[in-house]
């Protein structure tokens, strides 16, 4: 049963896909990690400029761009005006320690001012766990909050729930995480996309350093389609781009409706020179891109199967609020 948007979450979906309402989101909202990546001693405005090279270069075959507060806003910028914006509401990270992760936020940055800003769409990371009690309760008032925010300023709000272990001593790298992955994953779909986010940003249910069967992988993506009554896009999560190319293809025939990737398609080319992550760019990378975006497009599930506009009549406006 499709749901009925209102014109600013409509608009900003559609903004943020192709023209076939597919999802094929080119990601560079990394803080953190992005800062590790780096060459030791880059400044700022180096960092900046890697990221405006790269919106430039990858133009052409994304859907829309994900950004960040920090960094993105010359990118921002940069974007070719028949491009998509989503902006990160969340700081890079999360506070408390590695086995109790709680969403930490920037002060003085809102849904508000990324609306204001300019953008088509608010996405929201949070660390999450289904079987983490009362953490878990506290991060899904978290997600309706915002969810609220997104909804009085008739924004979308792309959620991107990040699995971790709540045990200290097993590794999200171990066998031992790998088998309770699918589950984990199946559920934090269910409950999270239960409070109805626009868009779903999900993990790939199976770990391919353990699992690399593409049949089992996208067998665990239908679990995750058959329980989700929202559009969910696939992230990349830093794997290497020939694994994540499968991933999308199993992801996209299970019910995906995309892709919202970064790392996989662009992370050589921050410790590259200049000259040769120009030609890394406008090379390899786009040439990725626009193979995850082939993809996509053959497979995927437009996200209008899952919405429709309100109606349209002489005195909408009336009853409209934002």
């Amino acid at each position: 049963m499709t749901q009925t948007l209102t014109p600013g979450r409509w608009r900003g979906l559609a903004t943020t896909s192709s023209d076939d309402n597919i999802f094929t989101i080119l990601a560079f909202d990394q803080r953190g990690s992005y800062e590790k990546m780096l060459p030791k001693g880059t400044d700022y405005d180096t960092a900046v400029g890697i990221k405006v090279e790269t919106v430039n270069a990858l133009a052409p075959a994304a859907s829309a761009f994900l950004l960040d507060p920090q960094y993105g806003l010359l990118p921002m910028l940069a974007t070719p005006r028949n491009a998509g914006i989503l902006l990160a509401l969340e700081e890079s990270g999360y506070s408390g320690d590695s086995t109790y992760r709680k969403v930490a936020f920037y002060d003085g940055w809102s849904v508000a001012k990324i609306k204001a800003a300019g953008a088509s769409a608010v996405k929201l990371l949070v660390y999450y766990h289904p079987e983490s009690g009362a953490l878990a309760e506290e991060i899904e008032g978290v997600v309706r909050d915002t969810i609220e925010q997104c909804h009085q300023y008739d924004i979308p709000l792309f959620l991107e729930p990040v699995s971790y272990s709540l045990d200290a001593a097993v590794s999200k790298s171990s066998a031992e995480f790998a088998a309770a992955r699918p589950a984990v994953v199946r559920e934090t779909a269910r409950r999270l996309g239960a409070l109805k986010p626009d868009v779903l940003k999900l993990e790939f249910p199976t770990d391919a350093d353990f699992d690399s069967d593409m049949a089992s992988g996208q067998a665990a993506c239908e679990t995750i389609s058959a329980i989700c009554d929202v559009p969910w896009v696939l992230l990349s999560a830093g794997v290497d781009f020939d694994v994540f190319a499968w991933q999308v293809e199993a992801a996209c025939k299970a019910g995906a409706s995309g892709f919202l990737a970064g790392r996989a398609i662009w992370k050589e080319g921050v410790v590259l020179p200049a000259e040769e992550r120009s030609r890394f760019l406008q090379g390899t990378a786009l040439s990725r891109l626009r193979r995850l975006s082939e993809i996509a497009g053959e497979h995927a599930r437009p996200w209008t199967d899952f919405y429709q506009p309100i109606l349209a009549s002489g005195t909408w406006f009336k009853e409209y609020s934002s």
